[in-house]
């Protein structure tokens, strides 16, 4: 049985369709990215997987469970996310953000042990935050607060990780550290990843599938090698590319002609 499965989903804000008849599984220990134009749906797919949002077809199912018939703290011990930006209403230490992602796992009277308190302090190891743990979020900058929400999905111990444009706000360190730790829980580990991103060349490096999202249709899915390709860039962004192989890792590598 897949850990995920998405079936022939289709969601619409009011009479606009964003998502139409999409559907494909992912098993435990895929890597698999979701790339596309702007206005493809990307973060409504995932807002959808997540449970925010419920399709008005079709039905997304967490090891055969349908993900609407959860509850919250249920799915939130199985599947973390990562959005490309939160606002927080408080002022927060970086520390108390990070152990938010211990509640799914707490109960509603038990308070934080030293177990979790160790999770969170890993995971702010991993993503080069434990020097900023005193801080309070309102003063950290767009990159630093970016690498915080990080260490709080990883504080979940999630089975699933959900990644929207992850590293957005991130340099290009940060952005190869990440994706090296979360490849690195995805081998080591079995972390299951979907990330959405708009960097190819990055889904191209990391992933080991790829889906291309246009218009709120599959226009391709497959490893990344059938999926990035110049026809299937060119038709779903309209833009000519040239695809070859990266020297070092053979990988596809994308760019602009």
């Amino acid at each position: 049985m897949p850990l995920l499965s998405v079936d022939s989903v289709s969601f619409r804000y009011g009479e606009q369709w964003v998502l139409r008849g999409i559907g494909f599984e992912v098993e435990k220990g895929d890597f698999l990215g979701v790339i596309g134009p702007n206005g493809s749906g990307k973060t409504t797919l995932l807002r959808v997987i997540d449970g925010i949002l419920k399709p008005q077809e079709g039905e997304v199912r967490l090891e055969g469970t349908e993900i609407g018939k959860l509850r919250r703290e249920a799915l939130a011990r199985s599947v973390a996310v990562v959005p490309q930006y939160s606002a927080l209403a408080f002022p927060f230490s970086v520390e108390e953000v990070v152990l938010m992602g211990r509640s799914p796992h707490l109960g509603r009277w038990r308070f934080e042990a030293d177990r979790d308190y160790r999770i969170a302090r890993e995971a702010m190891e991993m993503t080069d935050t434990l020097s900023l743990a005193a801080r309070d979020m309102e003063s950290l900058s767009g990159g630093e607060r970016q690498r915080v929400l990080i260490a709080r999905a990883l504080a979940q111990e999630p089975r699933l990780m959900l990644l929207d444009e992850p590293t957005a706000f991130l340099d290009i360190r940060h952005q190869v550290d990440f994706f090296d730790r979360i490849r690195a829980l995805n081998r080591d580990r079995g972390l299951t990843v979907i990330a959405v991103t708009h960097d190819i060349n990055l889904a191209a490096h990391y992933c080991d599938r790829v889906i291309l999202l246009k218009g709120g249709r599959i226009e391709a899915a497959g490893p990344v090698e059938a999926v990035i390709t110049e026809e299937h860039i060119r038709q779903a962004y309209d833009t000519r590319v040239l695809v070859d192989r990266h020297p070092a890792t053979g990988s596809p590598r994308i760019t602009l002609t």
